[in-house]
């Protein structure tokens, strides 16, 4: 391993690299999606089973390529013949077909609705839409070795930079690519980094916020994960951009894959001279250090996490100086987040008017999503800004599992709001998804189906708030509490009619008055399900019923005279021997014993159990 002294030297190691690589791969993703589905284990039978053998390809072990629905995946390249659901017991298969240049067809990706399968990655519904810039590169890189990155015109971005580009030109472009924060506040990119270049401080900082405490949302996770180098390529532009020399990328505890990942990144960059003292002979210096969080949700928040950073509990300040004058250590500081940093090299690479031609006039580029939910095709999603809701859940998506019907669909994080299905037409991007009352947030996407209550998602999202909040301003600490206590009563059954009126002057004095953006965001979910589901409301406070039969204290059961034929399911599933009646004769419910838990309801093949 020697060092890259020089920008030629960054060149004459890619070519090397080029002329070396092999041209046939078994790609099996293993993010910690994957390995909760038996990657891990398919991707050692392989290593097994191909030890010592001559086979002509090369086995590559990757980061998640988002359809996290089918995996265990392998992909043959470069023909990109992709295996869904795979087990050890396939490896052989596989292996032998590969050989043969024949293909498995059971192991396929067979479409639910039409059963068609599909041979190709990219023929398969779920990435036909897609436009995967930064998530692509998954696909083809090892996350442990520097030299997979660099052969993908890894570090040409950086070279380029310090090659012929001035701190202000690198600006500049990346003020014209249109670049916004992907973490959720959309600010733009370059004026952030402007100020930050033009504020006064001997000392600079930049940090990648890979935080991401929203509830099913994993983007950065997986970005870390599959392409560290990306991301730490992203942040030395950045770096060198304002006049930085040290950096800081904080990860919340619960993503111990990522921070091996990156920490490998972070030790093979210092090893090549991509990282730390002289980076490619230019003179400038640039290092980064791992800070793990605790997993608080506030931390997610730009001063929580420098305070976090520093030592001291995670909360926020006002926002009167900002952190690009003063944030970590008092010290000018710019904080972007992981898909933010990830876009650099891209903008540098290909240009800012090859970025800006993507996406709307306000929103450039992709966004990567988690889609989630009651949703065929789950996993993650990289899609142009601009994209309707519908192309993402019925194209992407795959649709509504079970045929149900779509209700809403919740964008932005806790702090999003509910989306209806009235309004499934809205294009995804930071300014239209704001003007019906949700936002883009971090990624998170959650699709409800007509079983969703849209009272208890309110309710589900603000206790969520609640206990993430970090108490420090009033209006959240004690808003969100007198929230959640009045929507959990509603849903209990005891709501009464003001209590509409009261929720509607907490979350204005939540909006206007709270310290940080937890706060001020915290009551879309409640706004939008007000404003969209209002009937719901209503059925739960004036007629004591709960639409969707989700509320436990709002709905009965009973069961079917005519329906019932006895068969005594019902009646051995109960734990609390509320159902009697003899084999073949009609049963009977005790409604006075009955806990709701609804088994009997869900096993009955007759329909003979009634939820009202």
């Amino acid at each position: 391993m020697s060092k890259i002294r020089n920008i030629s030297n960054l060149k004459e190691l890619k070519e090397k690299l080029l002329k070396e690589k092999k041209k046939r791969f078994i790609v099996i993703p293993n993010g910690t999606c994957g390995r909760a589905k038996g990657s891990k284990e398919v991707s050692k039978a392989m290593v097994e089973k191909t030890k010592g053998l001559s086979v002509g390809f090369e086995i590559k072990i990757t980061g998640c390529i988002g359809f996290c629905e089918v995996e265990p995946i392998v992909v043959i390249l470069p023909d990109r013949i992709t295996y869904v659901r795979v087990k050890e017991e396939d490896v052989q298969e596989i292996l032998e077909a590969v050989k043969n240049n024949r293909i498995v067809e059971r192991l396929l990706y067979k479409d639910p609705t039409t059963g068609n399968r599909f041979e190709k990655l990219e023929d398969i519904p779920f990435y036909k839409k897609q436009m995967p810039l930064i998530f692509g590169k998954n696909l083809e890189i090892d996350p442990k070795n520097i030299l997979d990155y660099i052969s993908q015109e890894g570090y040409t971005a950086l070279a380029a930079v310090i090659e012929g580009m001035s701190p202000d030109t690198v600006i500049e472009t990346i003020k014209k690519a249109g670049l916004r924060g992907r973490g959720g506040g959309g600010f733009p990119t370059g004026i952030k980094w402007e100020s930050c270049r033009r504020a006064q401080g001997d000392i600079k900082y930049v940090i990648c916020n890979a935080d991401e405490g929203d509830p099913g949302a994993y983007m950065d996770r997986a970005v870390l994960e599959g392409n560290p180098h990306s991301v730490l390529e992203g942040m030395i532009i950045g770096a060198y951009a304002i006049g930085a020399h040290e950096g800081y990328i904080y990860v919340r505890q619960e993503y111990p894959l990522a921070v091996k990942h990156f920490t490998i990144a972070l030790e093979q960059a210092r090893e090549y001279g991509l990282l730390g003292e002289n980076i490619l002979g230019s003179g400038f210096n640039f290092d980064v250090k791992i800070a793990r969080g605790g997993g608080a949700f506030v931390c997610g928040e730009s001063t929580a996490l420098m305070t976090s950073i520093e030592g001291r509990p995670g909360e926020p300040r006002a926002k009167h100086v900002h952190t690009v004058e003063k944030g970590l250590k008092e010290m000018p500081t710019t904080l972007n987040n992981v898909e933010t940093w990830a876009n650099v090299p891209l903008i540098i690479n290909k240009g800012w008017k090859w970025y800006s031609s993507i996406g709307t006039e306000e929103s450039k580029g992709t966004k990567i999503f988690s889609l989630v939910g009651k949703v065929n095709n789950t996993g993650l999603v990289e899609v142009p800004m601009g994209i309707s809701l519908r192309e993402i859940v019925y194209d992407i998506g795959g649709g509504i599992r079970g045929g149900k019907k779509l209700k809403a669909v919740q964008t932005g994080g806790p702090s999003g709001g509910c989306v209806p299905e009235s309004l499934i037409d809205t294009p995804v991007d930071f300014d239209k998804l704001t003007e019906v009352g949700s936002m883009m947030g971090s990624g998170g996407m959650i699709v409800m189906d007509e079983d969703n209550c849209m009272v208890d998602i309110a309710r589900y999202f603000v206790g969520f708030l609640k206990d993430e909040s970090c108490g420090k301003c009033t209006p959240c600490r004690e808003g969100l509490w007198q929230m959640d206590a009045i929507l959990t009563d509603i849903c209990d059954g005891k709501g009464k009619e003001d209590d509409i009126e009261i929720l509607e002057d907490l979350a204005w004095l939540m909006k206007n008055c709270c310290l940080c953006q937890l706060g001020t965001t915290a009551a879309n979910p409640l706004l939008t399900t007000l404003k969209y589901f209002r009937e719901e409301y209503d059925a739960h406070i004036k007629e004591k019923r709960c639409p969707a039969g989700v509320c436990k204290a709002l709905i009965r059961y009973s069961i079917d005279k005519d329906k019932c034929n006895g068969c005594g399911l019902c009646k051995l599933k109960c734990s609390v021997e509320a159902i009697t009646g003899e084999k073949n004769e009609v049963h009977i419910l005790d409604t006075e014993k009955c806990i709701k838990c609804g088994i009997c309801y869900e096993i009955c093949k007759f329909d003979a159990v009634v939820k009202e």
